[in-house]
């Protein structure tokens, strides 16, 4: 392959490297270096409790310890089944001092999805949030699970089965560990479950270079070229940990910058603008459906939220509509981003320090290669500037590949490319645009439609909360375009007046010729909306 130049270079800031210089010899040494640099200062804050960074280091290396000590060692499978708890980052860094494979585990699973990552990943052990512990004990005996260690936050213990155990009561002073040699380029660190939307849910496979070399590639394009941090520096974890989202840029990247993290365990509105006016944190991580949250309180221009320094968003995208009303209402800047489970997470933002362009989001991360594809007989070439294509990307974040689907690997990892599966554009400045997934696309009367450029069409119409485009079977069309949408409480409209609202902003042959008013769209765990679902369903009625 023909690599592209890197327009985007010429808007990075002197002070941000153009590549990625990964100087930790393991994961764990990211906590370790920290607890040496912060020592004493707050790393973790949950419910009114602190943990500086020494204790952080210290719990966690009581629990690799002890995990030790009944047989677990490098390459085995730690399974985490916790809501955001400081006992999940004691977990996550327990396994990384032994050389072990974390397996993220989504504490929404029904039982069905806690068994197949449990067997398809062979995890050993488990660390599992107490009110979720029988369903942990009723897969136990179709997986590999040796031991279930149970996380309570306080409250009356529930009863455990035999060998079971608390997580206190598991924690050993004996921290006499052997050093385990990890070779981060190839030692896998973390097994990050995709969520099922192109078939059966697949464990990413993350290194401890790919984590690492994401953590640095955050935090120095942020914070880099900011001038003055405050010495308090406090964060909000309110990311699910359980998403490689807000364990990267958040949970990590926080430790790295030596953050104190204000740990809530789940996203509530009015919650997290209390913590916000209490505690005036300097950053903080949301996904999409947190903003149109956000922006449907009625009391956001009171919350202090405007002296949060930026919010950053990612894990599905936002629409202008909805950054326009959020940065209006709240006074702070919202800096939109690109990633994938797949790239640990990130791979392209807008930083602080460059103008945004509504629309999209960002440019290439340091380190990040990036390119707008197409296919052709001999191979894949670049797209002209402006042309739509599919999104590949290359660069010391991209996973090793998928856990033991060496098949499925080799479909999206080319040449040291990832293939994405997004359709894209870049602009003359370097700028991406994401249209749409490739799978996504719908195709009326041989043009190609995106549906996510129909939902910010539909976005902006002042009654609409959240919309899902699908393409749905057309005898003459081949398909056509149906709305799935959800109306903001107390608004009135019709959908033909939704119809004709689009037939002003879209070409006729993009303007959707069905609109579905639903009370709730459907959402993944981590709140994005989930387009094959209703995709599905519409399959289902043709049939």
């Amino acid at each position: 392959m023909v690599y592209m130049q890197k327009p985007w270079l010429k808007f990075y800031d002197p002070r941000v490297n153009e590549d990625v210089l990964v100087n930790y010899d393991s994961l764990f040494d990211l906590l370790h270096q920290a607890a040496k640099i912060h020592g004493e200062m707050p790393a973790l804050t949950f419910f009114g409790k602190s943990w500086n960074y020494k204790e952080t280091r210290m719990i966690s290396e009581m629990f690799a310890a002890s995990l030790y000590r009944i047989g677990f060692r490098k390459g085995d499978r730690l399974a985490i089944m916790l809501p955001n708890s400081p006992h999940y980052i004691f977990s996550l860094f327990a396994g990384f001092r032994l050389g072990g494979i974390t397996v993220q585990v989504n504490p929404m699973y029904v039982e069905r999805e806690i068994e197949h990552v449990l067997t398809d990943s062979e995890a050993d052990y488990i660390v599992v949030y107490e009110a979720l512990y029988q369903k942990v004990k009723h897969v136990q005996p179709k997986t590999s699970l040796k031991r279930i260690i149970v996380a309570g936050f306080g409250g009356n213990r529930i009863e455990l089965g035999e060998g079971d155990i608390y997580f206190e009561d598991f924690l050993t002073y004996d921290n006499l560990i052997p050093e385990i040699p990890i070779n981060i380029k190839e030692d896998v660190a973390l097994l990050q479950y995709t969520g099922g939307t192109t078939g059966v849910s697949k464990g990413v496979m993350l290194t401890h270079q790919n984590l690492l070399a994401n953590i640095i590639q955050v935090c120095d394009f942020t914070y880099n070229a900011v001038d003055e941090r405050p010495q308090n520096f406090k964060i909000i974890s309110v990311l699910p940990m359980f998403h490689v989202f807000g364990l990267s840029c958040n949970a990590l990247s926080g430790i790295r910058m030596g953050c104190n993290q204000l740990i809530l365990p789940r996203f509530e509105v009015n919650e997290l603008l209390e913590v916000i006016k209490r505690e005036k944190p300097y950053q903080l991580g949301v996904v999409p459906t947190m903003i149109f949250a956000l922006n449907r309180h009625p009391q956001l221009e009171e919350s202090d939220i405007g002296n949060i320094f930026y919010v950053g968003s990612g894990g599905a995208p936002l629409p202008v509509d909805q950054i326009k009303s959020f940065e209006k209402r709240a006074g702070t800047r919202v800096v939109d981003g690109y990633g994938l489970s797949e790239t640990a997470p990130s791979a392209i933002s807008t930083p602080p320090f460059l103008p945004r362009k509504l629309g999209s989001v960002g440019i290439p991360l340091p380190g990040t290669e990036a390119r707008i594809v197409r296919e052709t007989e001999e191979g894949y070439e670049n797209v002209p500037v402006g042309v739509a294509g599919e999104l590949i990307l290359r660069g010391p974040q991209v996973m090793k590949g998928y856990w033991r689907r060496p098949g499925d690997t080799e479909m999206v990892l080319k040449e040291g490319w990832l293939f994405t599966g997004d359709i894209a554009k870049m602009d003359e400045d370097g700028y991406f645009y994401i249209l749409d997934r490739k799978k996504d696309i719908i195709i009326a009367s041989g043009y190609n439609v995106y549906p996510r450029e129909i939902e910010e069409v539909l976005y902006q119409h002042e009654a609409v909360e959240e919309a899902i485009v699908v393409g749905i079977p057309d005898m003459y069309r081949g398909e056509t375009v149906k709305a799935f949408v959800k109306l903001k409480a107390g608004a009135v409209v019709t959908p033909q007046s939704l119809i004709e609202f689009a037939k002003i902003n879209l070409a006729p042959y993009k303007v959707p010729r069905e609109i579905e008013f639903l009370d709730d769209l459907p959402k993944s765990s981590v709140g994005k909306l989930l387009r094959r679902l209703l995709r599905k369903e519409e399959e289902k009625v043709e049939v």
